[in-house]
């Protein structure tokens, strides 16, 4: 064995484990925070629900395999993904030693999933009643570590933002907040989140307008400023 990880037999290289990805993409649904997850249509774990992934080819770049199996078992796209972390014990997969690399996207506005390739059903499912199953492989693991992701992403970037229909309002912007971080409605105390939100430089552009948003005075509207990292971050 060498330090590059194969075994080395008469000057041939030989792998000693596969190389996967796994996708985590999260979206909010019916004011729920959903993931997409696929129906195994192979063993190990036929019928299971599972995170979408498979293994990379010999030829391709980590996350051009990420968005190649994410379309082939659920058929989206997404613009954008973070890769999270690698997971790599020995004991993860139970044809063979794997690694995979985790990948993970936030996106509002995603249509409806598309099974294909080697799962039978491509669905959203609420993170919190997925968190709940017995998934295959270490994806109640992946799962966990990519919410905290997105998440975290949230008090450092305007995320939160693009799941609001413009203009929108401080109150509309901290209920994505409350479904993203899994508060219950009020846990957030407006006036203070709504002090972070206005301290975070160029977060948030005032309109000028004013809308009704519930019970109480009329609420100014507001539109994405241009910000790319929010600073000071809106903390949980």
């Amino acid at each position: 064995m060498n330090p590059y990880g194969v075994v080395v037999t008469k000057k041939k290289f030989v792998p000693f484990a596969f190389i996967a990805v796994d996708i985590v993409v999260l979206t909010i649904r019916d004011r729920q925070l959903q993931v997409i997850a696929v129906r195994r249509g192979e063993e190990p774990d036929v019928g299971k629900l599972a995170l979408p992934g498979g293994f990379v080819k010999k030829d391709e770049d980590l996350e051009a395999a990420a968005r190649r199996e994410l379309v082939e078992e659920t058929n989206l796209e997404v613009e954008f993904l973070e890769q999270v972390k690698t997971y790599g014990a020995p004991d993860r997969d139970p044809r063979g030693r794997t690694i995979s690399v985790l990948y993970v996207a936030v996106v509002p506005d995603l249509p409806e999933g598309e099974a294909g390739t080697d799962a039978t059903e491509a669905l959203w499912v609420p993170v919190v009643e997925l968190e709940k199953m017995s998934l295959p492989f270490d994806h109640s693991i992946m799962l966990a570590d990519a919410v905290e992701r997105a998440r975290a992403k949230l008090e450092y970037s305007p995320l939160a933002a693009s799941f609001c229909r413009e203009p929108f309002t401080i109150g509309q912007l901290r209920r994505v907040y409350e479904i993203v971080w899994g508060k219950q409605k009020y846990d957030i105390d407006p006036a203070n989140f709504q002090r972070k939100v206005l301290s975070a430089k160029d977060f948030v552009v005032a309109t000028g307008e004013v809308v009704s948003d519930g019970p109480g005075r009329p609420a100014r509207e507001y539109r994405l400023g241009t910000a790319s990292i929010l600073n000071p971050p809106v903390t949980r």
